[in-house]
């Protein structure tokens, strides 16, 4: 039975700093408000467009930091103010999905909830439609907690994978129960993952009903659950604001993988096959940028490459650079910061970054 429109809600998780991005994304003007494919459109402003096709505009809710509340106002102007949520402080993902999915379910207790990051880029539009509805009729018919799985095509460390029962325990097409998650695993673990054929990444886009994952929240977060929904009826009231900030000041800093993915039974995933990247590093967003004869990706108009292959270069158009004999790096310059990076170290920017910040605090 297909779920009636007025009844889906969008739920936009945008508060992220996206150091990995660095130096393009910076804490005051994070990934998700940036052109980053140079499109003319920022990744929240290309998921928001996404999500109104699944859910009226009017449902569509923006939880992210309040020192970005301006950034969403500005590239999300159709949004009306009660649809920008804020968060206090940065506490993971289990404490913002549960605060809007309480304030959801105190307006529609029949509210279906799509849950999203503000910063994947997702190629197939249609196709990514059509599985969210039916994942939509899958969590409302039968009360299920739905995560859209990604099939592996590499042993990725930087993702968390999904075991999915193969035999027996399909749903229904390509729905599946979960048999568990394990966060990101080492080289080994992920091949192995990659060839058992029964893993599929984590794309971190969920599904389900707001009355099933408050359930869930209540049954093995129950603190959590508490803090942000032992008074419902303080929702779309002038005394939320308030509530909310106690709510993140004492709640612990937990994923919602954590908090209820890994430990409910009724858990299923669905093969979402509409050319997803979750865009996380610079190499991902090098999959979908166009490259030279050499495998360069090349962005500033006075960039010359000489014997340098598989790079990603990102220059400003009036900066004149001259890049020889580098091969597989990453160079990336914003905002007078630079970036040098071998792509084979590229998950360890986040590290880089913080002896960066050491350093510069000391002079």
């Amino acid at each position: 039975m297909k779920q009636e429109m007025k009844d889906n809600f969008a739920v936009i998780m945008a508060g992220g700093v996206g150091s990995r991005f660095w130096p393009m994304s910076v804490e005051e003007r994070p990934k998700q408000f940036l052109d980053v494919l140079g499109i003319g459109k920022t990744l929240i402003q290309m998921t928001y467009e996404r999500l109104v096709q699944v859910a009226p505009a009017e449902n569509i809710f923006v939880v992210t930091n309040e020192n970005y509340v301006d950034l969403v106002k500005s590239q999300l102007p159709k949004l009306k103010g009660e649809q920008i949520l804020t968060e206090p402080e940065r506490k993971n993902t289990a404490p913002c999905i549960t605060y809007a999915a309480a304030k959801i379910y105190s307006i529609n207790k029949e509210a279906n909830l799509v849950v999203a990051p503000s910063d994947h880029l997702i190629m197939k539009e249609e196709k990514f439609k059509d599985i969210v509805n039916r994942a939509i009729d899958q969590a409302a018919l039968h009360h299920r907690l739905l995560t859209l799985g990604i099939k592996p095509n590499r042993p990725d460390t930087g993702y968390g994978y999904i075991q999915f029962h193969q035999d027996g325990d399909t749903i229904g097409g390509q729905v599946y129960k979960v048999r568990q998650f394990t966060e990101k695993p080492n080289r080994e673990m992920a091949e192995i993952f990659l060839k058992s054929g029964d893993y599929y990444w984590n794309s971190g886009i969920f599904v389900w009903k707001a009355k099933t994952v408050l359930e869930a929240i209540q049954k093995f977060k129950p603190k959590l659950y508490g803090f942000f929904c032992d008074n419902f009826s303080i929702y779309n009231t002038p005394g939320e604001t308030e509530y909310v900030n106690d709510a993140f000041r004492n709640c612990e800093d937990i994923s919602i993988d954590f908090a209820i993915m890994e430990n409910a039974k009724n858990v299923d995933v669905i093969l979402a096959d509409f050319d997803w990247s979750d865009l996380g590093t610079w190499c991902s967003l090098s999959e979908h940028l166009e490259k030279d004869v050499n495998g360069n990706s090349v962005s500033g108009e006075k960039t010359f490459m000489i014997n340098s292959n598989n790079c990603l270069v990102n220059l400003p158009d009036d900066k004149e650079a001259i890049i020889q004999g580098l091969n597989d790096h990453i160079i990336v310059e914003s905002d007078n910061r630079l970036l040098i990076l071998d792509k084979k170290d590229e998950q360890h920017l986040k590290k880089y970054l913080k002896l960066l910040k050491e350093q510069l605090a000391d002079k």
